[in-house]
C-alpha cells in the first residue's frame, strides 16, 4: 500500500564546470580579499611545479577517469582544500555520488548514507565538510551538535527528501496508530523527528525486522519499500516519494544493453522501479555495489545508479569495464572543489537544526546506529 501526497519539486541542472574553476589570478585574489585566513594560507590556485608534485600521487589514482588535460584546473584547488583542512582541523566527508575529484582526493570518509553517518559520528574534527545533499549534512549535525557543519552548497536538495515533509508523518500516525514508522535517511530533520526509527538502503531490512511487529510505515521511498517488501514477510506501507535519479531508469533499457551485450552484469539501486530490479544480477546500496564488484570481479558492469558511482569505483576496479547509461544527480553535482574551498576559507553555509527538532531527531538515527553495532 503507498501513499503520495502531490508535490512540484523544483530540479536544478548547473553546468558542469564549476564556478570560478578558470577564473583569472586578479579575479580570484579579489575574490579572498578580506578571508579570515593568514596571507600565506591565502591560495593562488595556480598549476605550479609545487602544486604539481603535491598532487602527483593524487593524479596517479585517477587518471583513468580524469583526463590529463583538465587535471591542471583541478590540482590547485585539490592541494588548497588539503591544506586548509588541516589548518581548519576539519575532515571532509564525501557521498559515493561526489565526482572522482572530491571522492578521491579531497575526502577523508567516503560511503553511502550509512558510512557517513557512523563516520559522522564519531568524527575526531572541529569542522565536518558534508559533500552530499543537504539532509546528509543535517544527520551529521544531529550526531555532533557542538561541531561545525558546513555544506558547500545549501541548495543541494534532494527530490525524495522533498516528497514528504513532518506534517505528512503526523498524519500517518493518526491513520495507522500504533504502527511504528521507519523513515529512510534521505529525509529533513523534521521528519526524522517525527519517525521512530531511520533505516538506509543497505539497512532497511534489518531495520524492519528489528521493530518486531507484522506491519509497520517505511517512508518516503515507494521503490525501496516495495524492494524490502520481497526481502521480509512484514508487511510494508510506504508512500509515493521517488528519488529523480533512479526512477527514470527503464527495465526496457536494460533489456537493450543485456540483448547488445549478453555477457554485461547488471548491477541496481533498490530505490529503482520494481521491473528495473527484476531485471538486475543483483540489488544493493551503493557500498553493497562497491562490494559487489571488487568481490566478483566482473569483465563487464553496468551500474544502475548515479553517474559518478562508475567513475568512482573504476578507480579501484581497473580490470572491469563500465557501461554507463549515465543519471546525473543535479542536487550532488552542486558540489564541486570551488565551493569546498570557499566554504573552508570563509566557513560559510554552516548547518544548524532547532534544539527541539534535533533531539528527536537525533534519536531516531542513533537507535539505527546502534542497531548495526
Amino acid at each position: 500500500m503507498s501513499i503520495n501526497r502531490q508535490i512540484n519539486v523544483e530540479r536544478r541542472f548547473e553546468p558542469m564546470t564549476a564556478p570560478h574553476l578558470n577564473d583569472s589570478s586578479a579575479e580570484l585574489a579579489q575574490r579572498y580579499e578580506g578571508a579570515p585566513l593568514p596571507d600565506h594560507m591565502i591560495p593562488e590556485l595556480a598549476f605550479t611545479p609545487e602544486v604539481e608534485r603535491a598532487t602527483a600521487h593524487l593524479y596517479e589514482k585517477v587518471k583513468r577517469v580524469i583526463p590529463p588535460i583538465e587535471w591542471p584546473g583541478f590540482a590547485p584547488y585539490v592541494k588548497a582544500i588539503n591544506d586548509l583542512k588541516a589548518h581548519r582541523n576539519a575532515v571532509v566527508l564525501a557521498h559515493n555520488y561526489m565526482t572522482p575529484e572530491i571522492f578521491h582526493c579531497v575526502a577523508d570518509v567516503v560511503g553511502d548514507s550509512l558510512q557517513l553517518a557512523r563516520e559522522a559520528s564519531k568524527a575526531d574534527a572541529d569542522v565536518i565538510v558534508q559533500c552530499g545533499v543537504h539532509f546528509m549534512a543535517e544527520t551529521s549535525k544531529l550526531l555532533n551538535p557542538d561541531k561545525t557543519v558546513l555544506i558547500p552548497d545549501s541548495n543541494a536538495g534532494c527530490s525524495l527528501a522533498s516528497s514528504i515533509i513532518g506534517a505528512d508523518v503526523r498524519a500517518l500516525r493518526e491513520a495507522y496508530p500504533g504502527v511504528p514508522i521507519v523513515t529512510y535517511v534521505n529525509t529533513s530533520a523534521e521528519v526524522k523527528a517525527e519517525c521512530d526509527i531511520c533505516c538506509t538502503s543497505s539497512n532497511a531490512v534489518k531495520v524492519v525486522e528489528s521493530l518486531g511487529t507484522d506491519r509497520v510505515l517505511l517512508i518516503p521511498d515507494e521503490y525501496l519499500a516495495k524492494y524490502v517488501a520481497t526481502q521480509t514477510d512484514v508487511e510494508i506501507i510506504t508512500w509515493k516519494g521517488h528519488c529523480e535519479v533512479h526512477e527514470r531508469f527503464t527495465a526496457e533499457e536494460l533489456r537493450a544493453y543485456r540483448e547488445a551485450d549478453p555477457g554485461v552484469k547488471i548491477i541496481a539501486h533498490p530505490e529503482c522501479p520494481p521491473d528495473v530490479i527484476n531485471e538486475s544480477d543483483y540489488t544493493g546500496s551503493t557500498s553493497g555495489m562497491i562490494h559487489w564488484v571488487q568481490d566478483n570481479q566482473p569483465s563487464k558492469v553496468l551500474l544502475v545508479t548515479e553517474c559518478s558511482m562508475s567513475d568512482n569505483v573504476a578507480v579501484e576496479a581497473p580490470g572491469v569495464e563500465f557501461v554507463r547509461p549515465c543519471n546525473l544527480c543535479p542536487h550532488m553535482k552542486r558540489i564541486t572543489l570551488p565551493k569546498i574551498l570557499d566554504s573552508l576559507i570563509f566557513m560559510k553555509e554552516e548547518v544548524s537544526v532547532p534544539e527541539d527538532v534535533a533531539e528527536r531527531a537525533r534519536t531516531a538515527v542513533e537507535r539505527m546506529i546502534n542497531l548495526n553495532h
